[in-house]
């Protein structure tokens, strides 16, 4: 049985968790997730400023303190941190084993940036970099590799990757690697796993902070999610359905070395906080890679007006008849007013009787959205509504940027594993390959028998995790009886989720249903606009969009509530 903990779900996540991991029990393999769509952006401005750059250097200050640890625990350490140079993350690290005196076989995992693609990928594309999967660190780590670092691979090829090293899987081990991928896709998130962003977060013990996860993953792909005794937070069937739900698509899973057929998932509790997960399928991959393209998408500014007390509608509207009318001529190419009604009547406190007016500006000229913005806002301070003032002070614009999908055929991507003794081993794709098809619905229970119902929030009885996937935003609803997915199954339709949810009124919305889970989870395309880098909405991750639906109010059964 393998033991494979995580340490990182972005780049930021919290520092002392590697150390916490590696001193908290056993452990055969320690990984860490450093990379987002945003990151890779961040990472992407950071190489332009240094070609020598581009990795996420806090996983070097975390090594200060715990190489040693993981050597002598006998703990392998799997990490995307490389971002853009897994290279020269690679020599860094061998640099630092040998101030520290501490012996360490490095391996990194090349191939995934694409950038000098012959035919490239168009003007202004930042980064390009293919989602590589778990071949070349299981390639590593078979090749004596202490630390594997890589560049851009899935977030759950860190956890499959290693299990076919650990079990000797291959490629047509499709039911193994499925599992492998689905425990990796619990933990990549860190503590979300563990009560991290849980709908049903009171019922947890709430003390010391919430532990990060791991799994004990069988030769079979089943695995049972946990973490290390002493921990915060709690593992559950409801943790970890929420996590599975978070930034997915249809049934099916698609990565680069197996389909996961989601819908095949079993969750059952096995003790306290352990949660068995069974019963996995997997098909084989798509035939195609999916590469994530970066690019600047121009300049971008934002003012908030609070607008505070009575007759705030018409103060909004002239507010924004003076901001256009001083833009005039120069106005930016894009212009998005929204008002937020955070006010109260008869406020006893001032913060509560305050609206805020939003005003947000786009332009690929760094200057139609700098001075001609922000001078024309401040110079309303002493000539516009009674009570209005800023939430901060205007700024001149910044860069903000673009995330777009390509796919490529597998073959055509490079993916290879660079060893400790600087051999270089070509990973191939994998063998055998399948077109992805939608899954036909399932066959829905019978709904629920009428009876009285009350109005209540959808949070009463169902939990849901929201995310982003690109420009796209996903929503996971699930419940936790027969009686409530009876209910849920059938009352949550598209319809119903749109009028629940208005700013996706217009925006195409796909419903799949995923019965062993008792879950639902809604694609909604385009509400992220050009994806998070772009900040399209005042939640540009859509990570509180799942809170907002549960917030909402509709007829439940009272023998649900």
């Amino acid at each position: 049985m393998l033991r494979i903990g995580n340490a990182s779900g972005f780049y930021g996540d919290r520092f002392t968790a590697v150390e916490e991991m590696l001193s908290g029990g056993p452990l055969d393999v320690l990984t860490g997730d450093y990379l987002a769509e945003l990151t890779m952006l961040i990472l992407g401005r950071d190489r332009l400023k240094d070609p020598g750059r581009g990795y996420a250097r806090t996983f070097l200050r975390q090594l200060e303190t715990s190489l040693g640890l993981a050597r002598d625990r006998g703990v392998r350490l799997v990490v995307n941190a490389g971002g853009l140079h897994p290279a020269a993350l690679a020599d860094a690290v061998r640099e630092l084993a040998e101030r520290l005196g501490v012996p360490t076989r490095v391996a990194h995992v090349e191939g995934d940036d694409l950038m000098a693609l012959p035919g490239g990928w168009g003007k202004g594309v930042l980064t390009a970099n293919a989602y590589l999967g778990g071949g070349g660190i299981t390639a590593c780590l078979r090749g004596g590799a202490d630390v594997v670092v890589t560049g851009r691979v899935t977030d759950a090829a860190l956890v499959s990757g290693a299990a076919a090293w650990y079990h000797g899987w291959s490629d047509g081990d499709l039911d193994a690697l499925a599992g492998a991928v689905v425990a990796g896709h619990v933990l990549e998130c860190g503590t979300q796993a563990t009560g991290g962003n849980y709908a049903f977060w009171q019922e947890l013990p709430q003390g010391p902070p919430y532990g990060f996860p791991l799994a004990e993953v069988a030769a079979d792909g089943s695995s049972v999610i946990t973490k290390h005794p002493g921990t915060g937070g709690g593992v559950t069937v409801g943790t970890v359905t929420a996590q599975l739900l978070y930034e997915t698509d249809g049934a099916r899973y698609l990565g680069p070395d197996v389909t996961a057929r989601l819908d095949t998932v079993r969750l059952a509790q096995d003790g306290a906080d352990r949660v068995r997960v069974d019963g996995v399928r997997g098909e084989a991959p798509p035939s195609t890679v999916k590469v994530g393209l970066t690019r600047l998408g121009g300049h971008r500014n934002e003012v908030v007006f609070v607008l505070t007390g009575l007759d705030v509608e018409a103060k909004a509207a002239l507010v924004r008849e003076q901001m256009e009318a001083a833009l005039g001529t120069a106005r930016p190419e894009q212009v998005r007013w929204e008002l937020a009604r955070t006010d109260r009547p008869d406020a006893a406190v001032q913060e509560e009787a305050g609206a805020l007016l939003r005003l947000v500006v786009r332009d690929r000229d760094a200057e139609a959205v700098g001075r001609a913005v922000s001078g024309a806002a401040v110079e309303l301070a002493l000539a516009s509504v009674p009570g209005f003032h800023l939430t901060a002070p205007p700024g001149r614009g910044a860069p903000y940027g673009v995330f777009e999908a390509a796919h490529l055929p597998a073959a055509d991507v490079p993916h290879t594993a660079v060893l400790p003794d600087g051999r270089r081993v070509p990973v191939p794709p994998p063998g055998a390959t399948r077109a992805p098809a939608p899954v036909p619905e399932p066959p829905l229970p019978p709904p629920p028998a009428p009876g009285p119902s009350r109005r209540a929030p959808l949070g009463a009885v169902a939990g849901a995790r929201s995310g982003d996937k690109g420009g796209s935003a996903n929503v996971g609803v699930w419940v936790r009886t027969d009686d409530a997915w009876r209910w849920l199954v059938h009352t949550l339709t598209v319809d119903r989720f749109r009028a629940l949810l208005p700013e996706t009124s217009e925006l195409p919305v796909v419903r799949h249903v995923l019965p062993n889970l008792r879950a639902l989870n809604f694609v909604v395309e385009g509400l992220l606009g050009e994806g998070v880098a772009a900040q399209a909405r005042f939640d540009p991750q859509a990570k509180a969009v799942g809170e907002w639906l549960r917030s909402r109010h509709l007829e439940i059964p009272e023998v649900l509530l």
